[in-house]
């Protein structure tokens, strides 16, 4: 009989690594949930998505830091760039690929990588998720800039390819970097200038970091974006000034936006937006500031985007 030496195998060490992750830890209690009625296993759930934000809360000073330095940096002219790979890179994506609709940041100024490519969003890329090289490959690309800040995600924070990016951008570049996982102790956030560890604990299912992991990944990746949105001026109080009306329901916001920031009619609020190419910013700053739309234009430009900054230029 032949037998296989498990120094041999090249997963072994990986296996030993899991064992010691929290996010991989078997939970016995749970080992009949299939025998479970569908109801009690929701409850079951539900329960445990429920203690995310809290796990979330424990990180909020960690979170502020890296969005106000993120924020520092792409004021002066930086890109957000995620890097994950599977889940994470999905996420990460997707944060990104909203940013435009919601905020009306430039194309290319938050962005997406995940390990594998644009293929990966949908089918799994063999491999792609231990290659350090690739990470590299994919940031060099990218032309990576000292002003840009890189956010590796990887639930595990053990991911080459998120580790990878991290290295890579601070190392080779002197960019910015955070690292987001949900493990404490994580190689991710040691390698990164900013350290997140969300620790949710073991999931539902085991090792299915989609689950709990995923959600407080979503959860931290909506306050690196939006909250650095709010710094960068994206937003008048809560409300979505930076708007993309690129369809109909975005058209209707837009007006909305206009009203509930001036309390202007509908007549007014149409004027102001012929005067400024659709703008809902400009809009607000013609109504509340009394100038024509190409001095608001002037005004914001000269506040680097700041309505409430234009709105006290225009008054003096």
């Amino acid at each position: 009989m032949t037998t296989h030496s498990t120094d041999t195998d090249p997963t072994s060490s990986l296996r030993t690594q899991l064992d010691t992750l929290t996010t991989e830890a078997f939970r016995s209690e749970l080992s009949e949930i299939d025998q479970l009625p569908t109801l009690e296993i929701a409850k079951l759930m539900n329960g445990e998505d429920a203690t995310v934000a809290a796990a979330v809360a424990t990180q909020l000073p960690r979170i502020a830091a890296a969005i106000d330095a993120a924020a520092a940096r792409m004021a002066r002219g930086g890109r957000l760039i995620y890097a994950g790979a599977g889940t994470a890179g999905r996420l990460g994506v997707l944060d990104a690929s909203e940013c435009p609709p919601t905020f009306n940041t430039e194309p290319g100024r938050v962005l997406g990588l995940i390990a594998g490519g644009p293929s990966a969003m949908v089918t799994s890329v063999e491999g792609a998720e231990d290659s350090v090289e690739m990470a590299a490959a994919d940031l060099d690309e990218l032309e990576l800039r000292a002003e840009d800040t890189v956010v590796g995600i990887s639930a595990s924070g053990r991911t080459p390819y998120a580790v990878g990016a991290v290295e890579h951008a601070r190392e080779g570049y002197g960019a910015l970097t955070v690292g987001l996982s949900c493990n404490a102790g994580s190689a991710l956030a040691a390698a990164a200038e900013h350290g997140i560890e969300v620790v949710v604990g073991p999931e539902l299912i085991t090792g299915s970091t989609r689950l709990k992991a995923g959600t407080a990944q979503k959860f931290v990746l909506n306050m690196l974006s939006t909250l650095t949105m709010i710094r960068l001026g994206k937003t008048y109080g809560n409300l979505m000034v930076d708007v993309r009306a690129s369809n109909d329901k975005l058209r209707a916001r837009s007006r909305r936006i206009v009203a509930l920031a001036t309390g202007a009619g509908e007549a007014e609020i149409e004027e102001a937006l012929a005067a400024t190419d659709g703008e809902v910013k400009n809009a607000i700053l013609t109504i509340l500031g009394g100038v024509d739309g190409p001095t608001a234009a002037r005004l914001l430009t000269e506040s680097r985007g700041h309505l409430r900054d234009a709105l006290r230029s225009a008054s003096h």
